[in-house]
């Protein structure tokens, strides 16, 4: 007997998932966007990003950071001058090799992240309240698909 498809249906539309996803998205980034609110005079987006990079390996080399963020290192050593000079990174010699030098948040750089992200996982966890339990069951097994589809490894925070 051949098989046979099923007929097709929104959730198989290539398109219309595609919509969803980035109005998700754009969801998203207005979160992200008001959960810096507070802390955008002294951190941009991009800055943040570099932060919650630091924040979750310790202290880092300019290149090895530049690259985590794929931007180019004057990118990266611009955006590490402007955290410096905001007291959020400290830049210190490797023990190892005084010719480098390492990066570390400092403890407001810290208090920051930390901050930002408390702000953020609150207001998350407001919408995702609003969800059945069934829906947030769904929605965790799609997003994780669809993390792991883009090689996103989970998130720790």
């Amino acid at each position: 007997m051949a098989h046979i498809d099923p007929p097709l249906d929104a959730t198989d539309d290539v398109d219309a998932v595609t919509r969803a996803v980035l109005t998700a998205s754009r969801l998203l980034v207005a979160i992200s966007a008001r959960s810096l609110a507070e802390v955008e005079d002294r951190v941009t987006l991009p800055q943040f990003r570099m932060l919650l990079v630091m924040s979750g390996r310790g202290a880092t080399k300019l290149v090895a950071l530049a690259e985590l963020l794929e931007v180019a290192p004057s990118t990266a050593l611009r955006m590490v001058d402007r955290l410096i000079a905001a007291g959020l990174v400290d830049r210190r010699p490797n023990p190892e090799d005084r010719r480098e030098t390492l990066l570390t948040l400092t403890p407001e750089g810290q208090r920051t992240v930390e901050t930002v992200i408390a702000r953020r996982r609150a207001e998350i966890g407001d919408i995702v309240q609003r969800l059945t339990p069934v829906q947030r069951l769904a929605l965790v097994e799609a997003l994780d698909a669809f993390n792991a589809a883009g090689g996103e490894p989970p998130a720790d925070v």
